[in-house]
């Protein structure tokens, strides 16, 4: 496996493995890797030849009052993980060497990135849309593999490759959890001992959606209703949002449509905010 720091060196070492028609996969991370990153590796090592996974905490997707500079940075063993994955090259950029000086060339997304997190993060799509460009550009994979629990971001790439004519194929791996039911994420070592208990309400609170959609109710504004009542219960858990949107467009769904309308949840537990979300079958 090999680690490299400049788009030069990456394109370097890509460039044999172009000549032998070898199809690339890309894994586009922030680093402080856990499981889930490592299904997405796995994921991506059985769909394609070479394995790119880029390294890169984004500040353009922070917002002035988030948590950058304290955002988990954990390279060596980030290395460890990739490695025992089957990952082949690690991108692994400084912001210097990434963005250019003075950098003023932006990527929006319009429609699907305007609510839920767009609402309260404002910004942080374009950051994302600009990065994940960047990045295709670099890398130039044929397949790239996102994870599932952040579904706005999953529909903002799908729609960029989309009109921009990026020629790779989005996969979407389903959302890993711990055994508890709580989507893994690297923020969720900000959690104390009582908050990941806590945080098990979410899970459970998109399992109750699905089974009220089990049993025949197919109004939003219904299943809603009970989901929030359920989670004002949560002790600490100050809710952003709980929608039930088309999954490719982000729009609200008023009635349900299976596997096209899901519920998504967004809030701080103490001072981490965590989302998770569900495709309603």
């Amino acid at each position: 496996m090999q680690v490299v720091r400049t788009v030069p060196e990456l394109q370097k070492a890509l460039a044999p493995k172009r000549q032998q028609g070898l199809t690339i996969g890309l894994v586009p991370t922030m680093g402080c890797l856990h499981s889930g990153h490592q299904a997405l590796i796995a994921r991506a090592k059985k769909e394609s030849a070479v394995v790119v996974v880029s390294i890169f905490v984004n500040p353009t997707q922070f917002g002035p009052n988030e948590d950058f500079a304290r955002y988990p940075r954990t390279f060596a063993a980030d290395e460890q993980a990739c490695r025992e994955s089957g990952a082949d090259i690690i991108f692994a950029p400084t912001t210097e060497d990434f963005y250019a000086r003075n950098a003023s060339t932006w990527v929006n997304v319009g429609q699907v990135s305007e609510g839920l997190c767009g609402k309260f993060r404002p910004g942080h799509f374009q950051g994302v849309a600009t990065v994940v460009t960047m990045l295709f550009n670099a890398v130039q994979p044929q397949v790239a593999i996102f994870g599932q629990k952040d579904l706005q971001q999953l529909a903002v790439i799908r729609r960029l490759v989309r009109d921009l004519h990026f020629p790779i194929k989005i996969i979407a791996h389903e959302t890993v959890r711990e055994p508890n039911g709580v989507a893994m994420s690297s923020r969720n070592r900000y959690l104390s001992d009582d908050e990941k208990c806590k945080a098990e309400s979410i899970p459970r609170a998109l399992q109750m959606a699905q089974s009220l959609v089990d049993k025949g109710e197919t109004d939003a504004h219904r299943i809603l209703t009970v989901v929030k009542e359920n989670l004002s219960k949560l002790p600490d858990f100050q809710i952003q949002y709980v929608e039930i949107v088309n999954s490719e467009t982000m729009a609200s769904c008023p009635n349900i449509k299976r596997g096209e309308c899901a519920i998504v949840i967004a809030g701080f537990l103490g001072k981490t905010r965590l989302i998770d979300n569900l495709i309603l079958r």
